[in-house]
């Protein structure tokens, strides 16, 4: 097994944050379980969650070989604390109803695919096989996500409203998806990651074309809301994190 190229305190946060996306998504996702309007749609969301808490097993498990403390990914997302996570807002936003989950769905998909795609061609071979393999499944979320967009903007009066107020949430968080911080631009630099600035303009293509399909009206970026990169969480995360990590803290000589 080959020893990473880039510095490892560089590509261990760089992977927590990759890992961390998909982890806390996966989880809202699994709170849909059992209660989605119906059983297609509950399946559907479960099978989202698995794909994504899959990327998180491969991604953190990769960050603590590269961290090299005997933590895997586990330990990783098991025993850290609210503060130690490292992933974006948007992702631990609570699911609201169904429109408001699909809003959230389709802005993180349709960033995350660019950015696995990008990633497929990163310097870090480990990394780059990841990301190949995670664009497939992704592809899928950003199409389905996609789709409901376009079935409830255009569809009744009220589905249309609930369209409109889901994205309304989370238009705050959209700008983090795409900052660029001096260690992940030392990291792009040296061709292992990908600057998340130059996905913008896709992004925004694709979000135009389907609100335009959608009949749905085009944002108006309210102030941004960072810090989900640094720990600066909200409320929200802890107390997602309370349930997904209840037992091995309570138990944590468990193993899976």
């Amino acid at each position: 097994m080959s020893a990473p190229a880039s510095s490892p305190p560089a590509l261990f946060e760089y992977l927590l944050r990759l890992g961390d996306d998909s982890l806390v998504l996966g989880q809202r996702l699994t709170e849909w379980c059992g209660h989605a309007p119906a059983l297609e749609i509950d399946l559907s969301l479960s099978n989202l969650g698995l794909d994504l808490i899959g990327q998180a097993i491969l991604f953190l498990n990769l960050a603590g070989e590269v961290e090299g403390r005997g933590r895997d990914g586990d330990r990783l997302a098991y025993h850290r604390d609210v503060l130690a996570f490292r992933n974006c807002l948007l992702v631990e936003q609570p699911n609201g109803d169904f429109a408001q989950t699909m809003a959230r769905q389709f802005l993180f998909s349709t960033c995350q695919l660019a950015l696995l795609r990008g990633l497929a061609n990163s310097t870090e071979q480990r990394l780059a096989e990841i990301a190949a393999k995670a664009v497939k499944e992704v592809q899928y979320h950003a199409e389905l996500s996609a789709e409901w967009v376009v079935r409830l903007g255009d569809g009744t009066a009220e589905s249309r409203e609930r369209m409109i107020a889901g994205f309304d949430w989370f238009w705050r968080f959209v700008d983090e998806m795409f900052d660029s911080d001096p260690l992940e631009q030392e990291l792009v630099e040296m061709g292992v990651a990908v600057d998340r600035a130059q996905l913008r303009s896709d992004f925004e293509a694709k979000l135009a074309a389907v609100l335009r399909e959608a009949t749905l009206p085009p944002p108006a970026y309210p102030r941004a809301i960072r810090g989900g990169r640094r720990g600066h969480h909200s409320e929200h995360l802890g107390h997602l994190l309370a349930t997904m990590q209840f037992l091995p803290r309570t138990y944590p000589d468990a193993v899976w």
